[in-house]
């Protein structure tokens, strides 16, 4: 909205040490740890003198995100208090100032309070505590821009509109007199239109009509405008600026819909956790996981699971161009009426918070996965559809003929996978739309979960797991992409995550992710990123680890390679190489269908017997008969090299983040799956390592974020005992 004063820094946690938030109250170990660690009460602290440039103005404390159940105090007095651990809350600091020092003190509870939704349950992710977003001052005219809700209706049209409900802030009571002026500007600043109207309430409402040279918001053109607000009072001025897009999304019984044109929707959920640090990383982060959605997975949607998430990674889903579905905080539990009173107020809190990001196409306004509850979804949909009519809600079940109460039918399907519980269904990817619903009509029908706990696989599980797992992927996706009367398919899920003892693998963590903790993508990845056109990025993923015995009985057959060429060509040895095209007799409507090798395609000597030498191979990528692509594969790999990628060299040096990635390489620079040494991690200079300083390779590989103290160098040494010393230089600036 407008810029804000940072108040991140010089926060005393526990009465003990000094932190710059974000911060994580517990930071925890990577597995087998107790959640409950952080299931209490923690303080922190912030001594600050008033700026006499206040005078005359209205200021308050803005927190982001605090996990949970906040009490903010200034001078001993309570100013905020605020339940939800996923949405904004401020506390008013003006007329409560002292003239030299104040003491602002923040508590936050990190039990599982049953009163707060997602609690009172059981929950499978963890819900870190602690101050994990940002703070910031807000320092404004006495009437100020209290929030903004801009709509582009009839986007289609040759002569584009806006309409825009701009509501004042009047914290202090002030006569309601003077002028609005509002512009619009394009992301290069230039002024498109302007109008003004006289301010006579709190609400003001503006309209803009036959705009022309607008460019639509689409994923490949995401291209952005702004709505520059300019309030002048007899108490000064104000000016805030709100960040839209001008598109359409439309979800039919025929599909989903961007700008009129039928789409596809290809995703994955995303839980905002990270190792060590839970939920505490701060905008590069957030933009990072973006930029892994869209750029390296390929992605054209996200589902915020199962909370609103930061602002940061909204943002960077309206600059990429990557759809998102955002939905309120719960799992399966719906608690008596008080709590589905708050859950209503968090429905309020999240559409109110973001129904400006053009990236948004859908609010999820059901507890994820929960039974139905006629009397209380009525009440989130209603709420949802006054607040902003201009998107469809949504309400993810995983029970079948359940009340749809929503525009869309949101369904997390998990029927792949039950055939092994018994019962006479063949192995089916996903159920035919009325089958789910029990209605006698189509509705507008969204999967929205697959995979996940139906078959978890670890980075460094067998390859033939891996390869199953890869091919539930695609067979839901083939599914998906075969019917029209689905919009598309959001897998579970992106990342490995944290989570209860109840959950996961007994360590502490669900790896149900394409990716796993530090975003080291598993093979399943590119079940994904092979979707993307070649003018994209051109895919050639076997997914293999090529070596004789890893697989039952031995060998690497059937391989499957994930790829969007044309053909694919192997060669073993010294034998004639071999060219297939993709399987479409078992994807036919996967936009690139895997190239899968099988035994019939080779004679046994091909690819050897066991007990023959086992070879070096090629695999090559054709796209209109040309070589576009090459993977080779060794026979004898060997360690070679530790190779230590951070993620960008330069950052900020207020407490910026960066991801730094380990690896373990042979001596054709592939990574080492089951070199499983440790290495060590120091760090000099402008920054702090997040998490331990001896850690084990898990797939040949293991990451960690650094935490910018200021500005300078930064020096990473990273130590294996056999691979040597390898060292990476950053600097803060």
């Amino acid at each position: 909205m407008r810029p804000l004063i940072d108040f991140n820094s010089g926060w005393l946690f526990e009465g003990s040490e000094t932190v710059r938030l974000p911060h994580n109250a517990v930071e925890l170990p990577f597995s087998y740890f107790d959640e409950k660690t952080y299931q209490r009460v923690f303080t922190y602290e912030k001594r600050f003198a008033a700026d006499p440039a206040w005078q005359g103005k209205d200021v308050s404390v803005v927190f982001d995100g605090a996990m949970a159940n906040a009490r903010v105090l200034l001078n001993g007095e309570e100013i905020a208090a605020h339940k939800d651990g996923y949405t904004p809350f401020e506390g008013r600091l003006t007329g409560k100032l002292n003239d030299g020092e104040n003491v602002l003190t923040v508590t936050i509870d990190g039990s599982e309070n049953p009163e707060i939704p997602p609690f009172g349950g059981q929950i499978d992710y963890l819900t870190y505590a602690g101050l994990y977003r940002e703070a910031w001052l807000r320092v404004t005219a006495p009437i100020f821009v209290g929030n903004a809700k801009v709509e582009t209706p009839n986007v289609l049209a040759d002569k584009k509109s806006v309409r825009a409900r701009i509501a004042l802030a009047n914290p202090q009571d002030q006569a309601l007199s003077g002028t609005l002026v509002a512009a619009i500007k394009d992301a290069s600043g230039n002024t498109i239109a302007t109008t003004d109207a006289a301010i006579t309430g709190e609400t003001v409402e503006v309209a803009f009509n036959d705009l022309s040279g607008i460019t639509l918001w689409d994923l490949k053109t995401p291209t952005l405008y702004s709505l520059e607000v300019t309030v002048d009072t007899a108490t000064g001025q104000d000016v805030a600026n709100i960040r839209f897009g001008f598109r359409s999304a439309e979800f039919t019984p025929e599909g989903f819909k961007l700008n009129g044109k039928p789409l596809k929707l290809r995703g994955l959920n995303r839980h905002q956790s990270f190792p060590y640090i839970g939920y505490a990383l701060g905008k590069s982060a957030q933009v990072k996981d973006a930029e892994i959605l869209k750029h390296e997975l390929k992605l054209n949607m996200v589902r915020t699971s199962h909370y609103p998430q930061s602002h940061y990674f909204l943002d960077a889903c309206d600059e990429l161009g990557l759809l998102v579905f955002e939905e309120i905080p719960g799992w399966q539990h719906i608690g008596p009426l008080a709590w589905q009173d708050e859950s209503v107020e968090n429905v309020r809190r999240m559409v109110t918070r973001d129904w400006n990001h053009p990236s948004i196409v859908i609010w999820g306004v059901r507890i994820n996965e929960s039974q139905d509850n006629h009397d209380f979804y009525v009440r989130t949909n209603k709420l949802a559809r006054e607040l902003d009519p201009t998107r469809p809600t949504g309400g993810v079940r995983y029970i079948t003929d359940s009340e749809l109460l929503e525009d869309v039918y949101t369904m997390n399907d998990f029927i792949l996978g039950n055939e092994e519980w018994g019962g006479n269904r063949p192995r089916t990817p996903l159920r035919p739309q009325q089958e789910v619903t029990g209605l006698d009509r189509v509705v507008p029908y969204m999967i929205t979960e697959y995979g996940g706990h139906m078959y978890p696989t670890k980075s460094y599980d067998q390859e033939q797991r891996q390869a199953e797992h890869v091919r539930r992927h695609l067979e839901v996706m083939n599914a998906a992409y075969g019917d029209p009367q689905i919009a598309g398919c959001i897998g579970w899920c992106a990342f490995d995550y944290n989570t209860h003892k109840d959950f996961g693998s007994g360590d502490r963590l669900c790896h149900h992710g394409v990716m796993d903790m530090f975003r080291e993508p598993k093979f399943a990845a590119f079940a994904y990123a092979s979707q993307c056109e070649p003018e994209d990025e051109i895919i050639l993923k076997p997914v293999t680890f090529w070596a004789r015995g890893e697989r039952n009985i031995g060998g690497v057959l059937p391989l499957m390679i994930l790829t969007n060429c044309d053909e694919v060509e192997l060669a073993y040895g010294n034998n004639t190489p071999k060219r297939l095209g993709p399987d479409r007799q078992a994807f036919p409507h996967l936009p690139h269908a895997p190239v899968v090798i099988k035994r019939e395609d080779l004679s046994e000597e091909e690819l050897g017997l066991w007990g023959m030498s086992w070879e070096d191979a090629t695999i090559t990528g054709y796209i209109d008969g040309k070589a576009v692509k090459t993977v080779k594969f060794i026979a004898d790999p060997i360690a070679h090299e530790l190779q230590v990628v951070p993620d960008a060299t330069e950052i900020g040096s207020e407490g910026d983040t960066v991801r730094v990635l380990v690896r373990a390489l042979d001596q054709s620079g592939k990574k080492l799956p089951f070199f499983p040494e440790p290495v060590s991690i120091k760090v000099s200079g402008a920054a702090t390592r997040i998490g331990p300083g001896l850690v084990p390779l898990r797939a040949g590989s293991t990451g960690f974020w650094l935490r910018s103290t200021g500005k300078g160098p930064i020096t990473v040494t990273v130590t294996n005992e056999r691979l040597g010393r390898t060292v990476a230089t950053l600097t803060a600036v």
